[in-house]
Parts: structure tokens; C-alpha cells; sequence
């Protein structure tokens, strides 16, 4: 008997010159769970997109449990029992966590209590081990519990197929857990999974056959325990590739102190120390990893330092000068040489609605000579940051929101790179990027700390921060638990660091 419940067939999808999808046939079973793998701009989003009714297919068909059907909107897909969790949250920053989750559902309407709501989404948050706060704000929640937010609203509609954009790219080790958790229950209940993920590791643990895509062609279906992690990379990119992590040597007399935080306090929005009493030095040449848990002040940290928070106690020296009175504004037209790339790629990095070339301009045209922006030079940069980070886009006036999340991450990236910073603030640089884009990224960090640049490289990959980083500083609660030699610290270190243990009892 066929257990085919979803089966696409010669699906085609192009947006101007570039064909996202191109003849692809994908089918998922009842009852597995199946990992979509590519590269950045392969079509694994855009072939999501329209197995959940937000793209129409140029080409192709789509059955559902043996029968054809056609979504022309999201809402058709929801009630045919397909939920898709994005990699960029689709939520309501005012509403609270309840109204996003209950907003558009046929379960709820206008006379069903707001008691009766919240008991429900309780209800679901133990049946698959949840935690959130039904009245919390959504501009108030830490990535994490947005991530959260999605699923519950999925959830909440009943989903029966689950689709999930790069979900574990916001969540700690143990939260990755309790998810993999759910996701095998519903697997036992006969629900069907379909998970995109960079993260090789995870495809191992995780599911029961993989799909790899390659420049919107499907290159084949294999059963997960077939493949290794290097055979998967090869097939994604067409070659063979090291999966080695360089740590690059500086030439001494480039090693000297660009940043100095002393005794640096900030406070959240709850007035709660986010950061407490946080002490250490950058220099240039060197790649300061900094770990954590997630919320353990990770964000407070880069954002202070741009100028977007404000500091209770301490000092800020950007080379022996204080900034902790400089908003950006002030950092960009003082001409302070610094670049930050948000963990927030589209909320705060660059600007959804507005082109490649305008979004290059955002940080630029304040110290551009004359009344007016200097377009060309915009189209300029654009261009060359397209072509040296190979983004997969129609033109540089596309905007940036139909980018795919790697592509997008790589406009954010060459736009910072493009201002030769002399210090490089990396939130999660390589959050949704595949196996090849970011060990680019991690060259493109190598090149930089030779050329004498200091880069603070927040990081959620232990491999990675211990392979790329100089020294690795490890945060919990806002605290500062030890700053060791990447060379000659283990994983387990690290990890006792991370729990609250102190630099002497590790």
C-alpha cells in the first residue's frame, strides 16, 4: 500500500531569470521525518512555500493523501493539515503570544473566551512540552521563545504536516532536545515532518530520509543512515569539500588592544541585570569567540557596544576613546571604524521592503560628500558584493525579503565586510547558511583578523567557536564565568563554563 502522504510532481518556480525550482519531484511518507538539504538559493524554501500555499508553482502538481489539490493561499493549505513554521518569524510584534497563535484559527471566534484560549494553548504547550507566556508581547520575547511562538500557533492549528525552516537555529542544546522529542512523538502518532536544516549533525540524528537539492534540481532521495556528513556536503555542492576550520596566524605587530569593556552593567526592559559587571579586551587581530546559553546577554552585549543600548555602570574604549554616549548615528558620522551584524538579520540588519542597493546605502550615505546619495556608487558596491558572495538574486534592485535567509545573511555580511572595519561585532554570522556559505564566511573572518581587524564572533556551534576563535569568553546570566585559550580548551570545558560553573572549578 502507497503511505505517500505528500507527493510533488514536476514542480517549476522561477522569479524573473532565476528558476528556483526546476522539474522537481518530492514525495514525504506517513508517519517519517524528512530533512530538505541544500545550499543557500537551492529552492528548499521556495518549494515549502508552495506546498504551503503561499507560492503557486509555474509548473507541476501536488497530491495530498492520493488526491490532487491546489492551495491558493496559505489559509487552504492550514485546513488541508500542512503547517509551516518559517526561518523568519510571521508574527505580530505588538500582539501578545495568544493573539498571534489564536489570530485567523476557525477554533477561535469572537465569543470564545480568552480563558478558553489560553487553556488550550496550556494544553498543548504539556502535551508536546512547550513553555511560553500567553500574555507575554512579542517585542518583549527573546529570539528563542518567538521560535516558540511558531510552533504553538502551527500546533494550535492542528497541523498534521509539520514544516520546519532552519527551527533549531535559535534554540540552546537542551531545547534542541525537547523539540527532536516532539517531533519523534508525532512521528509515532503518524504525523509527517518535514524539517530544513543546515546542520548535518542534526539530519544524522533526526530523520529517516533526506532530499538534496542543488540549484533548484533535485539531485536525490536517500535513506539517512546511507549517507555520511562529507557524502551529504558533496552531493549539496557538487564537489568535494574540507570540513576543516582554519585558525588563521596574524603577524605579531598587528596584535594590539582595540576594545575595552570595563566593569560594563546594562539593564533589560524589566530592569534585571542583562549584563553584570562584564570585563575583557579585544584586540585587533584576533577573533574573540564569546559562548553562552542562549539569553545569557549575548544580544545585550553587541547591541551596547553599537550604541543601541544604554549602560547603567562601566566603560566602553574603542581604542582608549569611550563610545558609551554614542548612538550609531554618532558612531558612523564620528567615523568610528566599526560593524555590527545583528543576530536579527531583517528586523534590525537590513530592511525587508528596500533593495539590495538601497539597504548597501543604509549605512553609507550619511558620510557620502554632498546633499544627495550617490546611487551609482550604491549599484556599485551592490554589485561587487553580489558577485564576491555569490548571492543568488535577479538584480541588485530585488528586495531584500524575497532573498532566500542565506542569501540574505550574506547582503548583511558584504555590507558590513564592504566598510573595513577595524572592529567586526558578529551576531550568529552563520545562522541559516549551508555547509559551504559558511565556511566562506568563516575565510572571509580569517581574511579580516589578518588584515588587523578585531571580531567579536558570537557563536552557538561549540566546534566552530573552539576551530575559528583566538580566546572563547563564556557568558551565563549576564556574567562573565571565565575567558579561556581556544587551543586548549575541550567542548566539556566549555560546557561547564556555560552551565554557571566558574574558570577555577572547570
Amino acid at each position: 500500500m502507497d503511505n505517500v502522504c505528500v507527493r510533488l510532481e514536476g514542480i517549476c518556480k522561477s522569479f524573473g531569470s532565476v528558476k528556483a525550482n526546476n522539474n522537481i519531484n518530492f514525495e514525504v511518507r506517513t508517519g517519517e521525518i524528512h530533512a530538505l538539504l541544500g545550499e543557500n538559493g537551492s529552492g528548499k524554501s521556495t518549494l515549502m512555500n508552495i506546498l504551503s500555499g503561499i507560492y503557486n508553482p509555474d509548473a507541476g502538481h501536488i497530491e495530498l493523501f492520493g488526491k490532487p489539490v491546489s492551495f491558493s493561499s496559505p489559509k487552504e493549505s492550514i485546513a488541508a493539515g500542512i503547517g509551516m513554521v518559517h526561518q523568519h518569524f510571521k508574527l505580530v510584534d505588538v500582539l501578545t503570544a495568544k493573539e498571534n497563535i489564536i489570530g485567523g484559527s476557525a477554533q477561535s471566534g469572537f465569543f470564545t473566551s480568552g480563558k478558553a484560549m489560553t487553556s488550550r494553548i496550556r494544553e498543548i504547550e504539556e502535551t508536546f512540552g512547550l513553555k511560553l507566556d500567553p500574555d507575554k508581547k512579542v517585542y518583549n520575547m527573546s529570539v528563542s521563545e518567538k521560535q516558540t511562538c511558531e510552533i504553538l500557533k502551527v500546533l494550535y492549528r492542528g497541523a498534521k504536516i509539520l514544516i520546519l525552516d532552519e527551527p533549531t537555529a535559535v534554540l540552546t542544546p537542551q531545547e534542541i532536545r525537547v523539540l527532536f522529542d516532539i517531533l519523534r512523538g508525532m512521528k509515532e502518532k503518524g504525523c509527517s515532518v518535514i524539517i530544513i536544516t543546515h546542520k548535518l549533525a542534526e539530519v544524522m540524528e533526526i530523520s529517516d530520509r533526506v532530499t538534496i537539492l542543488r540549484k533548484g534540481v533535485s539531485i536525490g532521495t536517500y535513506d539517512t543512515p546511507t549517507l555520511d556528513a562529507r557524502q551529504m556536503t558533496e552531493l549539496m555542492v557538487g564537489r568535494p569539500i574540507s570540513l576543516d576550520i582554519e585558525r588563521a596566524a596574524v603577524e605579531p605587530e598587528k596584535i594590539k588592544p582595540i576594545l575595552d569593556v570595563k566593569n560594563l552593567t546594562v539593564l533589560n526592559g524589566e530592569h534585571l541585570k542583562a549584563l553584570d559587571n562584564v570585563s575583557f579586551t579585544l584586540n585587533s587581530g584576533e577573533i574573540l569567540g564569546v559562548a553562552g546559553i542562549a539569553g545569557s546577554g549575548q544580544k545585550e552585549l553587541c547591541e551596547t557596544i553599537a550604541g543601541l543600548d544604554k549602560v547603567a555602570s562601566g566603560d566602553i574604549l574603542f581604542k582608549d576613546s569611550s563610545i558609551v554616549k554614542l548612538s550609531p548615528r554618532d558612531i558612523i558620522r564620528r567615523g568610528i571604524s566599526m560593524s555590527f551584524i545583528p543576530e536579527d538579520r531583517l528586523g534590525m540588519g537590513l530592511v525587508g521592503s528596500m533593495s539590495i542597493i538601497d539597504n548597501v546605502l543604509l549605512k553609507s550615505y550619511q558620510n557620502m560628500p554632498g546633499a544627495f546619495m550617490n546611487r551609482a556608487e550604491g549599484r556599485r558596491i551592490a554589485d561587487d558584493i553580489i558577485e564576491r558572495f555569490e548571492i543568488s538574486t535577479p538584480s541588485p534592485y530585488h528586495t531584500v525579503k524575497k532573498l532566500s535567509g542565506g542569501n540574505i545573511q550574506k547582503v548583511l555580511l558584504g555590507r558590513e565586510i564592504n566598510l573595513n572595519p577595524e572592529l567586526l561585532i558578529t551576531a550568529y554570522p552563520v545562522r541559516g547558511l549551508d555547509i559551504g556559505a559558511s565556511y566562506n564566511i568563516y575565510d572571509v573572518l580569517n581574511e579580516q583578523k589578518k588584515k588587523g581587524v578585531g571580531i567579536l564572533f558570537i557563536g552557538e556551534d561549540l566546534d566552530v567557536l573552539l576551530g575559528l576563535s583566538d580566546r572563547i569568553m563564556v557568558l551565563h546570566e549576564g556574567k562573565v564565568m571565565g575567558i579561556v585559550d581556544a587551543a586548549s580548551t575541550t567542548k566539556e570545558q566549555l560546557g561547564l563554563l556555560m552551565l554557571g560553573h566558574t574558570e577555577e572549578k572547570v
